[in-house]
């Protein structure tokens, strides 16, 4: 062990550990797909897509606080029934974009996670702001 300096130890378990950290990020990265592909794919994907207003949303709390189902409609036009196994977000109706985590069971896209992009409160101020220049 003499040849073998400290430095070299440390510089191994650097490595060992970026490699570790590499292949837990991987585990989360999720391609971008319509329903239609995520339909003929068997992994997570992630769908980007508007919320359906037109159409039902259902959240009971008192009878499943972890069941929330709502329709979303993604680029191609595709409506379907998303059920998120989580609460229903704060101001979930106003979200202007969502994208839904998950797989499709079914006629049905089970997500395992949702994101919302919701309207800014400054919007109104920054298109105010260009019209003045």
């Amino acid at each position: 062990m003499k040849g073998i300096k400290k430095i070299h130890i440390v510089g191994i378990l650097m490595v060992g550990v970026a490699i570790a950290l590499l292949f837990s990020a991987s585990k989360d990265l999720s391609t971008y797909a319509t329903f239609a592909q995520a339909d003929q794919v068997n992994r997570s994907v992630k769908v980007v897509g508007v919320l359906a207003k037109d159409k039902e949303m259902y959240y009971n709390p008192e009878d499943d606080p972890n069941y929330f189902s709502f329709f979303v409609k993604d680029g191609d036009g595709e409506e379907r029934k998303v059920i998120l196994h989580d609460a229903k977000p704060q101001d979930f109706e106003l979200s202007e974009q969502i994208v839904v985590t998950g797989k499709m069971k079914d006629d049905v896209f089970v997500a395992s996670s949702l994101l919302m992009k919701c309207p800014s409160k400054y919007k109104d101020e920054e298109i105010a702001v260009r019209k003045d220049i």
